[in-house]
């Protein structure tokens, strides 16, 4: 496993934490969900290279909220389907009527 730092990923990820007190050990479910949603590719990379695949699944499953697309691609590269995620179970039981097709 690498060493990994703040400064290894991109500046806009964490704008809006103190940075000195970010643990990515401590913090990790924060860091994956962080990179999954805001992070460019290059902070997957790393971010992926650091934290273990298991580390990752077990993190990713337990999300409480997860952006459409940033669920297909975790969901894509754990090889799990997306309705096991607790993000996509939890929007089915709050369905999103603002944005929802009126017939």
């Amino acid at each position: 496993m690498k060493k990994l730092t703040v400064e290894d990923l991109s500046p806009a990820l964490f704008w809006d934490v103190d940075k000195s007190d970010l643990d990515f050990e401590k913090h990790k479910s924060f860091v994956i969900q962080r990179t999954l949603e805001y992070g460019i590719f290059e902070d997957w990379i790393k971010v992926k290279s650091f934290y273990s695949k298991e580390q990752i699944t077990e993190v990713a499953l337990n999300f409480r909220t997860l952006d459409p697309i940033s669920l297909s691609f975790i969901a894509s590269y754990l090889g799990i389907n997306k309705t096991e995620f607790r993000c996509y179970k939890h929007a089915q039981l709050h369905p999103n009527y603002w944005n929802s097709f009126i017939d």
